[in-house]
């Protein structure tokens, strides 16, 4: 896999009303696939302008408002839903549950194409301005405020580990306050290793709801009485959170055309379901390498894999 040259930084990019419900079993944040999407979107129109094209985007969240409310005498929250016309019975027409949230965002895009400073200034302000007619995770892109800190940046990375080092310390900075999600594969392993060890036939799923959910537990130690135990919940290690990453194949590829009211008639289709991995948010102040910070495309279509993936865990296995 080829080094990135240089980084462009879109700050602080306000999205309205994006997609809170990325999977079957989770809400909240968009999944990494909307941004590897919408990066690779935003990479097809410079495609005549770039040679290698790009190598990642790292996503950081500044701010994030979930459009939800709590109805009067309930504990639950549901989510503010748009109200539909009324039918010709005059009734509410049906409508299917959507969460939308408003978030402010930073992406970090990885370009492996070689620019000189200059060009790659008036490359950075282009994608920028061409962002802003885009749509992330289905939320709109609010115009750019005013000040340098909201216009985009053109960060080159030297030829070494040491040189592209330096710099991502500058860079990471001027991403707090924030916290940056990467891909905590190495966790879910470890939880389901001790699940295994008492109940043999536990799964992955089970390791992932173990990490993801509030475990209240009665053999937590007492802080008032040492040597007592009590009620109490579990602490995870950081913030983790359930991640849906990509698909996976339930039936053949069949060929253009085949299937009745599939999105076009030229590109091969199939049917899939939802992959789950476990992420976490991170301060980027705690990381050390660009690459921690990148999330990737990973395709295999033979065993019908189509995910993306991050290195936070293992960010030298991409050498």
């Amino acid at each position: 896999m080829n080094e990135p040259a240089s980084l462009v930084v879109l700050p602080r990019l306000q999205v309205q009303n994006a997609n809170a419900i990325s999977g079957s079993i989770c809400w909240g944040f968009p999944s990494p696939t909307a941004f590897v999407g919408f990066a690779h979107a935003l990479e097809r129109k410079f495609f005549s302008e770039l040679r290698e094209g790009f190598g990642g985007v790292g996503i950081i969240c500044h701010q994030f408002h979930p459009q939800v409310c709590q109805s009067p005498g309930l504990r639950t929250h549901v989510f503010r839903l748009r109200r539909n016309p009324a039918g010709e019975d005059g009734n509410a027409t049906a409508l299917v549950e959507e969460g939308r949230a408003h978030m402010e965002i930073s992406l970090v895009i990885a370009v492996k194409d070689h620019m000189p400073v200059r060009s790659g200034a008036y490359f950075a302000e282009d994608l920028l301005v061409t962002a802003q007619g885009m749509r992330v995770a289905g939320g709109s892109i609010l115009p750019t405020r005013d000040g340098e800190r909201f216009s985009a940046q053109w960060w080159p990375l030297a030829n070494n580990p040491e040189g592209q080092a330096e710099a991502f310390r500058k860079l990471r900075r001027q991403l707090l306050p924030g916290f940056a999600l990467v891909q905590r594969e190495d966790l879910l392993a470890e939880r389901l290793a001790e699940i295994r060890l008492q109940h043999p036939e536990g799964n992955a799923l089970d390791a992932l709801l173990d990490l993801c959910r509030l475990n209240i537990e009665p053999d937590r130690p007492s802080p008032d009485k040492p040597g007592e135990r009590q009620w109490g919940v579990r602490k995870e290690p950081g913030w983790l959170v359930p991640l849906p990453v990509g698909y996976s194949a339930l039936s053949p590829l069949y060929g253009p055309g085949k299937v009745r009211n599939a999105r076009d008639g030229v590109t091969p289709f199939r049917f899939v379901e939802g992959l789950y991995s476990l992420g976490e948010w991170v301060g980027p102040h705690r990381m050390e390498n660009v690459r921690q910070i990148l999330w990737h495309s990973d395709t295999d279509p033979d065993n019908g894999i189509y995910r993306c993936i991050n290195h936070y865990s293992t960010p030298f296995a991409i050498d």
